[in-house]
């Protein structure tokens, strides 16, 4: 079974590539030991650049599937900040709703799947599988951190700050129509609206054995509202971590999503960025030059790991980050343009990666 393109993972981020790719004529065949819909703890969050991409695959946005929210709110047991989104591109969406349009997409296009199938041993040409061995021309690692694709390619590189996710569905009405971030003492509750009658909780933190139900007596706010509310998911956990793969591609092997980079939860990035890498890489396989992809990651990726380092530098320091949301509320307008940077929205107000990183500096001083 010959393929242009051999993608290792079924994911969000391998299946976003074998969209992209089908629709620049290639030939694509995704395998992933697991089967359908494949469910992953998050935040549940897609930023406008995850909204945009998504559009340019073709995904449908259906307003009976997803719930958008119009911006940031940020807080902690003294200091609380809000900061808008322009329009309604951004929205709370159910992984696994996501999963299943994005495999109905696929397969309209005819994408080959090769569900319950396991990647044995990698060669130069092939792959051998449970299911027999499958010639290809490119290879695609779309399976996660640690990618055995990233290993093969000598691509693997060294995770830093591991820290642990945990997220429940909650039968309530979404109180606010923003994203909000409860701060407290080295650990975040992350609160997204996913439905007319849902929110979703998610909570990191770097203890592995705290759960998500103890972890509310930490947030007051969030436990009141919750209270008495029904959970509709069971409670899931992963790892969540701060990490990037040596180079993007090397020879005829490509990474994309959490295999090329990954960045801790907090950030609500991952989708977003997976998305957008799936679009660059198709470009490049279609034109037969990794190069363009490699430049274009880095480019992707440069200001989120910014970003993701200030948010878990606050995160480690209790007074940094006391600093840095009086800052903010101080300055309104300073966070607007950092969230639209965290968004990726344009305009000329627009902070540079500079500005992210003297930020932190910035809030000592305030």
């Amino acid at each position: 079974m010959q393929t242009d393109v051999l993608i290792v993972g079924g994911g969000p981020a391998g299946i976003a590539t074998a969209i992209a790719a089908k629709m620049r004529g290639l030939s694509v065949t995704v395998l992933d030991a697991r089967r359908p819909p494949i469910d992953k703890p998050c935040g549940e969050g897609l930023l406008p650049q995850g909204a945009a991409a998504l559009r340019c695959l073709g995904i449908p946005l259906d307003s009976s599937l997803i719930v958008p929210f119009s911006g940031f709110r940020f807080c902690d047991e003294n200091s609380s900040v809000t900061a808008p989104l322009p329009g309604t591109s951004a929205f709370g969406i159910r992984r696994t709703v996501l999963h299943c349009l994005l495999v109905g997409r696929a397969l309209d296009l005819g994408v080959s799947f090769l569900w319950n199938t396991r990647a044995l041993r990698f060669s130069a040409s092939g792959v051998d599988t449970s299911a027999g061995f499958i010639p290809y021309r490119w290879l695609v690692g779309a399976d996660g951190y640690p990618s055995t694709v990233a290993v093969f390619a000598g691509l693997h590189g060294s995770a830093r700050r591991f820290r642990f996710g945990f997220r429940r569905h909650y039968e309530v009405a979404p109180w606010s129509d923003r994203v909000e971030v409860h701060w407290g003492e080295e650990c975040q509750m992350v609160v997204t609206p996913t439905g007319a009658g849902e929110v979703c909780l998610s909570f990191f933190t770097r203890d592995p054995r705290v759960r998500l139900e103890r972890a509310l007596e930490c947030f007051p706010e969030v436990a009141l509202r919750v209270s008495g509310a029904p959970s509709v998911s069971s409670h899931a956990g992963a790892v969540t971590l701060l990490s990037r793969a040596r180079a993007a591609a090397r020879g005829n092997v490509a990474l994309v999503g959490d295999a090329s980079c990954t960045v801790d939860g907090i950030a609500g990035q991952g989708l977003s960025l997976a998305f957008l890498q799936a679009l660059h890489l198709a470009n490049a396989l279609a034109c037969g030059d990794l190069a363009r992809y490699r430049a274009a990651h880095r480019r992707i990726v440069c200001t989120p790991i910014h970003m993701t380092r200030l948010l878990l530098a606050m995160n480690a320091s209790a007074a940094l980050r006391r600093r840095v949301l009086r800052l903010f509320a101080a300055k309104p307008n300073l966070l607007c343009k950092l969230i639209a940077v965290h968004a990726a929205e344009s305009g000329p107000h627009m902070l540079g990666v500079a500005d992210i990183m003297s930020l932190g500096w910035r809030a000592l001083r305030a």
